[in-house]
């Protein structure tokens, strides 16, 4: 069962069935966490190659196994009608897919109406000069930029190709057009490590936050993940060398851990999987672009939202699968690098699972 995507003056995609007035209930998984945060991969493509995500030679989903995006929108609505209040499209690259926008401008009406609370990306920044002005006419307020060094030749090794002067132009032109950007970096062994402190400062003083994420073990990337893992209790040990941080409680939602640096005066994430786990407070799911629905990130757990999507054109065969799903979601992952360990902890990559 395939769907066209037409448009219509509502700015409402056409051929979808209402989730609101579907009869789907709250979602809480079996250790009490109300699942409020859906991330959803539109495409496993990406126009750049980074090797701690991807290996070079990638080979991608065909587009005939991709929900189309009318289908991603109803899954969304689905999501949105059961309790989902933030939404966060990725990728691979959530932007080089075609007519991306058109289902982020449909997604918008769920801001409308009050039953979202935010819709946000995840990007590499490399489409952003094309459609930064569009995401914030369809209420993107903020967004997620992917950068690991304001080196041209390290950017270059990282992304296997990737033109750094097109990203920072990217970043400008989403602050011209007022989204927030807060840049997410991967602390890199060997690579990126003495260069946190002058990507700190330079996002700060840009009015930008700045997240460091420890390297993963998702999916073989013909590199072995001890020679990339830095940890980053080790990394916040330095930077505490040079850096005054104070504790915040503040949350974006998401699993980061935030600090005030005082000679900067912005703020520091830290994303730690492998060195203290979030999965206490963790109120995420992730569908990829399949419609595959993982709700632990670090496990091999799989549930086909597709089958049922399709299999109806009302959303109670959806909704119970989404719920059978939910109840077997695992207290935690199961990450683990060390020399014993030096392999991917699931065999999936992040470009397939979104970020």
């Amino acid at each position: 069962m395939a769907f066209e995507t037409h448009w219509y003056g509502t700015g409402r995609m056409s051929g979808l069935v209402s989730s609101e007035r579907a009869s789907l209930g709250p979602m809480v998984d079996p250790f009490g966490r109300s699942i409020r945060y859906l991330r959803v991969s539109v495409t496993d493509r990406c126009d750049l190659r980074c090797f701690y995500c991807m290996s070079e030679d990638m080979t991608f989903l065909p587009k005939a196994d991709l929900l189309t995006l009318e289908e991603l929108d109803r899954l969304c609505s689905a999501f949105i009608a059961k309790g989902v209040r933030k939404l966060r499209l990725t990728g691979g690259e959530p932007l080089v897919r075609r007519n991306v926008m058109s289902l982020v401008r449909s997604l918008s009406r769920h801001l409308s109406t009050g039953a979202l609370d935010e819709l946000t990306l995840t990007t590499n920044g490399s489409q952003l000069s094309r459609f930064a002005s569009e995401l914030a006419d369809c209420g993107v307020r903020r967004i997620n930029v992917s950068l690991d060094t304001l080196d041209a030749d390290k950017f270059r090794a990282i992304t296997r190709w990737g033109d750094l002067d097109k990203v920072l132009a990217g970043i400008e032109a989403a602050r011209a057009a007022g989204l927030a950007v807060k840049i997410n970096a991967v602390a890199l062994k060997n690579l990126n490590e003495d260069e946190i402190p002058a990507l700190m400062r330079w996002a700060h003083g840009k009015g930008m936050g700045l997240t460091l994420i420890e390297v993963m073990p998702l999916g073989e990337v013909g590199i072995g993940r001890i020679d990339q893992y830095v940890p980053l209790s080790l990394m916040r040990a330095r930077l505490a060398q040079q850096f005054t941080f104070t504790d915040l409680d503040e949350t974006t939602g998401g699993p980061a851990r935030y600090v005030r640096v005082a000679e900067t005066g912005g703020r520091l994430g830290f994303i730690t999987p492998m060195t203290h786990n979030f999965c206490e407070s963790c109120n995420r799911v992730r569908i990829t672009c399949t419609g595959t629905l993982h709700t632990c990130l670090g496990q091999e757990d799989a549930s086909d939202l597709r089958k049922p999507l399709r299999a109806s054109p009302d959303d109670a065969l959806l909704g119970a699968a989404i719920d059978r799903a939910i109840g077997q979601k695992p207290r935690g992952h199961d990450f683990i690098i060390d020399r014993r360990h030096n392999r991917p902890s699931v065999s999936r990559h992040m470009s397939v699972t979104g970020g």
